[in-house]
């Protein structure tokens, strides 16, 4: 099969790196891809929004599936312009990918049927906004409606700094993206990532894996677009797993279904274990980033025949191995990252760390440049690792980490940390 993979991030390099493994791969391309992927896919200067541009390229090199990475494209309905074309797309339809592309729409949904998730309001007046703020008090959680790259969540810990963010939202930080906002209850617990691969009515689990958002260590800083993860995920018990899929997934397939906004793709639950059980954050409609790489590192089973499959409605005849060791990824992000940013810093030699046991460097923002690798992005590389267990991972991947000579970034050094201790702990208690 000749395979399109649309985006430029770290998950469209471990996609790539996954898609590869396939035996019915013929030909892969990446559009734009980054300095990375054009080391194992043909990458094109194409714009994954540009839709006719696409179908054209599609149409003339014969290409059998598009599978589309980032959200934007997904929320813009290039996967239904793709299939209106005759072109196989991997990916939900606008109408399906609003459970990302509106927060307010994913809660309203959740409301209707029944899933558990926070309380919440949707405000695109101020004035509103301020007013439940102050009745409801902090901490509580302040969303830009639309996508903001994961950066339009303010988790406030005061009614001030709640305020400040409402104002900003609705004040047009974010663009389109805060013509309204949703404002949350701050659920407390431990956060997890949770996916499921959907063709429509079947919904089948993948590992589970655990997100990083902010940008400093001790979960400290602003919110990112992930600055580390590592699968699988502890706190995600086969019990636990099952809750999920019973209260939240299959649920929210059913509805969508119900209501003609049939899902397929990958549904992305980002989940909070309460002490009341686990309740849904937020969904997004495509791998995460940075879980896709670990994941990937994961996944045992063909990549491209699951994906083939969901996009068919033929979920219920595929089955996924996973390998049992653990993996981790550290990302390495540009001084400055998630504000403003410099581009163009050199890198270092990767041979090295590339070159150690069990580690896999995944490019997220780089380019070549006269012959030379640069920063081309905000996050720039995820360092990935495996091990037999994530404190193994964690090890090798920092050791990789620190054969890597570039001035202008930085990493959180304690991805991994919730795992970590659980198996210390559990050592200690052996």
């Amino acid at each position: 099969m000749k395979v399109l993979v649309l985006g430029s991030g770290g998950r469209e390099h471990a996609l790539c790196w996954a898609l590869r493994r396939s035996p019915t791969l013929s030909r892969l391309y990446c559009a734009p891809g980054n300095g990375g992927i054009a080391a194992i896919a043909e990458c094109l200067a194409l714009d994954p929004l540009d839709a006719p541009a696409l179908i054209a390229f599609c149409q003339e090199a014969a290409i059998d599936l598009v599978v589309i990475g980032p959200e934007a494209p997904l929320v813009a309905g290039i996967a239904e312009r793709l299939e209106e074309a005759g072109i196989a797309a991997f990916g939900p339809t606008a109408a399906a990918a609003a459970l990302e592309g509106s927060k307010g729409f994913m809660k309203d949904l959740c409301a209707r049927h029944g899933i558990p998730t926070a309380r919440y309001r949707r405000c695109d007046d101020l004035a509103q906004a301020q007013a439940h703020i102050r009745a409801a008090g902090a901490p509580i959680v302040i969303k830009a409606d639309g996508l903001a790259a994961g950066k339009g969540v303010v988790v406030a810990v005061s009614v001030e700094e709640a305020l400040a963010a409402a104002a900003e939202i609705l004040g047009g930080k974010f663009g389109a993206a805060g013509s309204s906002l949703v404002i949350e209850e701050c659920l407390q617990g431990e956060e997890v990532s949770f996916f499921a691969l959907v063709d429509g009515r079947t919904a089948l689990p993948l590992a589970s894996a655990q997100d990083h958002k902010t940008a400093l260590d001790g979960d400290r800083g602003p919110n990112t677009g992930g600055m580390g993860a590592y699968s699988p995920a502890p706190a995600m018990t086969p019990a636990l797993t099952e809750a999920v899929m019973d209260s939240i997934i299959r649920p929210t397939v059913t509805a969508m279904a119900d209501e003609g906004r049939p899902f397929r793709g990958v549904l992305f639950a980002g989940l909070m274990l309460t002490a009341e059980g686990p309740k849904l954050i937020e969904y997004n409609v495509r791998f995460g980033d940075p879980e896709c790489q670990v994941l990937m590192l994961r996944l045992e089973s063909d990549l491209l025949e699951a994906l083939v499959a969901a996009r068919a409605g033929r979920l219920d005849g595929i089955t996924l191995a996973w390998r049992e060791q653990a993996a981790l990824c550290v990302v390495m992000a540009a001084r400055g990252y998630p504000g403003a940013y410099a581009r163009g810093s050199l890198i270092g030699d990767l041979a090295p760390a590339a070159a150690a046991a069990n580690v896999t460097i995944f490019h997220a923002g780089t380019r070549i440049e006269d012959g030379r690798l640069v920063a081309d992005g905000g996050r720039v590389l995820g360092v990935a690792a495996t091990g037999d267990s994530v404190t193994k991972a964690q090890a090798r991947a920092y050791a990789a980490v620190d054969l890597i000579a570039w001035d202008q970034g930085f990493c959180r050094r304690d991805i991994g940390w919730r795992a970590v201790a659980r198996e210390k702990d559990g050592a200690t208690k052996a």
